[in-house]
């Protein structure tokens, strides 16, 4: 026994050290399994509780929150600016043709939607000049390679009846019928203020001027041929530059500190029932925040009744849209042909205006 323990002492040491780390080794091993083994189970338990966790989620956690009706309200008018101009133009030139109102061998009366210019402008996906090859070729008895012509102007935020000619003849008749003034155009507005008289019309020529101060612009402005004077009223002489702009107008219902009038434009200066509502009857039109202040580019302001009707806050109304409206045009017969009349439905955010303002929508004698 003695001899075999001194045997086991004369061994290597390095064969020691060997057998030593083999047992260290083998001893871990099996520790750290054991560990894996029991952090996988806990693993799984997780993720099936995590998925428990998730199924609930859209019933509970990642319920939208409600909104305020203020906030709704300025996200739909958000939206409603920018609808038209993310589409591609084979779409919009698509809805242009369900917008279709008249048409014969001759002329096609759209509706104009809101927020497109009738010519391209820098910065602006559609126009209606641009797609009018598009609508050509899905318009029926349209030739190939032929085209569309503009009769006439809307601006961008206008919207209704918009005459679009066949040929460059028909164009160049239309255009000869609305420079002599043989075309009724009617047009629908919603005014912040009642304008008095409640009918008349508006004679004064429109210049276009530079409103000076912190953001030098341009605007229209109105070029009267009278001025008030101690002694009375006395004729001044005209401008070189002014154009003369007739306007008739009837104020048809109003409430809430705004009205609907109805608009009869003789004359076809830019701007000009825009400046004539808010320059000479000191009655802007709602949503036209260009001319609500002369002085100054800043958004509207309205009364507390009428912001209250609206569900908006003053901070908010730069997102409320011009509310102008090509309701209605009558051209003459020609050659024996009877008189072409075309009316065009109010767009909905104007009917949803009146509705909350509580003014009555417009009847048949609109029309």
């Amino acid at each position: 026994m003695a001899f075999e323990q001194f045997l086991v002492k004369m061994r290597h040491p390095c064969e020691m050290s060997f057998m030593m780390f083999r047992r260290v080794y083998v001893t871990a091993s099996t520790a750290k399994t054991a560990n894996s083994d029991q952090k996988v189970g806990l693993k799984a338990a997780d993720i099936a509780r995590k998925l428990r966790s998730e199924k609930q989620k859209p019933t509970v956690i990642n319920k939208e929150v409600p909104v305020s009706p203020l906030q709704t309200r300025v996200k739909e008018l958000k939206q409603f600016t920018q609808q038209l101009q993310s589409v591609h133009p084979s779409v919009f030139a698509k809805a242009l043709y369900r917008s279709i109102l008249y048409q014969d061998k001759n002329i096609l009366v759209v509706n104009k939607p809101y927020g497109v210019p009738v010519h391209s402008v820098d910065g602006i996906r559609n126009s209606i000049a641009e797609c009018l090859p598009l609508l050509a070729k899905i318009t029926d008895d349209m030739q190939a390679g032929s085209h569309f012509h503009i009769c006439h102007n809307l601006e961008k935020d206008s919207t209704g009846v918009l005459i679009l000619a066949k040929t460059k003849e028909a164009a160049e008749h239309v255009q000869t019928l609305i420079r002599s003034h043989q075309i009724q155009r009617k047009y629908l507005v919603i005014t912040v203020g009642v304008p008095v008289p409640s009918e008349g019309v508006i004679d004064i020529p429109i210049i276009e001027k530079e409103v000076m101060g912190p953001q030098p612009h341009f605007k229209m402005g109105l070029s009267p041929l009278f001025r008030v004077c101690e002694d009375g009223v006395t004729r001044v002489r005209a401008h070189r530059q002014a154009e003369s702009a007739v306007t008739q107008y009837r104020v048809l219902d109003g409430t809430n500190g705004c009205s609907l009038v109805e608009l009869q434009p003789v004359t076809g200066v830019k701007h000009q029932l825009r400046v004539h509502l808010a320059l000479a009857l000191a009655c802007p039109i709602l949503g036209d925040h260009k001319y609500a202040n002369w002085n100054k580019l800043a958004p509207q302001k309205l009364p507390e009744s009428a912001l209250r009707r609206l569900d908006l806050v003053q901070s908010k109304t730069r997102y409320l849209p011009l509310h102008l409206h090509s309701r209605r045009i009558v051209l003459p017969g020609v050659k024996g042909h009877h008189e072409i009349t075309v009316s065009c439905p109010l767009p909905k955010y104007f009917t949803n205006a009146l509705k909350k303002l509580q003014i009555p929508l417009p009847g048949k004698e609109c029309d």
